[in-house]
């Protein structure tokens, strides 16, 4: 039995395992139902799911980082609903139990190897550091460009979005150095519970704004030379900086067609042939749907309209695993939107690349 099988089997089980960790967790427990109710039992079976889905993606694609990576995240996202270390220790330690008895493969110790790597990271300190620093390239218009969003303040985050511009900053300066950060900042402070979900999608939906309102400044008659691609994986919905990404190779003369997400694997490689693209992007960034990444390239692959086009692949799970990217089956990776075009350019040129770029994630 090999990784990606017991990783697949894992999966396909993951909701039935959920269920009986979730019904040991309030026998063993019975004070949570006092403290959270049965909303917090169905939470405790949806964060259990979670659970066993990074495990299982973890073990496909021979990764323990990105499960260890998850649990320190979700300690993190957890405390800010009152929901101790010891919980999800008691947790971790229901799921161990509930594989030991369930779970019927030969690489079940493996799985249970990745599993204790998950516990022991319960109790590593965890960085608070943010992503948005006054020492940083336009890190005063980054803050103050995220004040203005937590305050509801649309027209006055544009406000400085066009001082910059006019006192000199680049597009491309204010997509990586104040829209980049202070998504990831979004990011941040949502799980550690400062700002709620509303206020997450108020912020990301002004930012796509402003980046549309600056479409006329840059946006120029397609190059008709190299083509790019870009789709988020399955159901993904973090899409910004795909399309950040999207726009700078659209800067560097490159015909690109952007797809966004939700968009079905068929669709994908039916858009790859109608637009004849050289590279295609795409964005992951939940580590539970790397599956359906590895799935999209094999169909991309296995087409013979679409076999010669190379891969790039960007998002959280990459920046953990800098491996990950060759294991999933793509030809590249990068975590920037320059460093993604020069990658691009490298594979057209070359067919290869000797060492990886990271690229832009949302």
């Amino acid at each position: 039995m090999t990784h990606q099988e017991a990783g697949e089997q894992l999966l396909q089980s993951a909701g039935e395992l959920a269920d009986k960790v979730t019904d040991k967790q309030y026998l063993l427990q019975p004070d949570l139902m006092q403290r959270f109710g049965e909303n917090g039992r169905m939470r405790t079976k949806q964060d259990s799911q979670y659970s066993l889905n990074y495990l299982a993606e973890s073990v496909l694609v021979k990764s323990p980082n990105l499960f260890t990576h998850y649990i320190s995240w979700l300690k993190t996202l957890l405390a800010g609903y009152h929901v101790s270390s010891e919980d999800l220790a008691v947790n971790l330690k229901l799921i161990r139990e509930t594989l030991e008895e369930e779970f019927d493969n030969t690489s079940k110790d493996l799985v249970l190897e990745y599993l204790e790597m998950g516990l022991h990271q319960i109790h590593q300190r965890e960085s608070t550091r943010g992503y948005i620093y006054d020492s940083l390239p336009y890190g005063k218009a980054a803050q103050a460009y995220l004040s203005a969003l937590l305050d509801g303040k649309r027209r006055e985050a544009y406000h400085i979005i066009e001082t910059e511009l006019e006192n000199g900053a680049s597009i491309r300066d204010i997509y990586q150095y104040i829209f980049q950060p202070v998504q990831y900042e979004i990011g941040r402070l949502w799980q550690i519970s400062q700002i709620s979900v509303a206020q997450e999608h108020f912020c990301t939906a002004a930012t796509q704004a402003c980046i549309s309102l600056l479409y006329p400044r840059w946006l120029v008659e397609a190059g008709h030379g190299k083509r790019l691609v870009a789709a988020c994986v399955g159901s993904e919905q973090h899409e910004i900086g795909l399309r950040m990404l999207t726009d700078v190779f659209e800067m560097e003369g490159w015909d690109t067609y952007y797809l966004g997400a939700n968009v079905p694997n068929g669709s994908l490689v039916e858009a790859i042939q109608r637009h004849k693209g050289d590279v295609v992007a795409i964005s992951v960034t939940m580590t539970y749907h790397l599956h359906l990444a590895k799935e999209l390239i094999q169909m991309i692959r296995s087409n013979p309209a679409t076999a010669h086009v190379k891969i790039l692949v960007g998002g959280y799970p990459f920046n953990i695993d800098e491996d990950l990217w060759k294991t999933i089956g793509a030809d590249g990776y990068a975590q920037g939107a320059d460093e993604a075009v020069a990658v691009a350019e490298t594979l057209l040129k070359n067919g290869t690349i000797t060492d990886h770029i990271e690229m832009m994630s949302d």
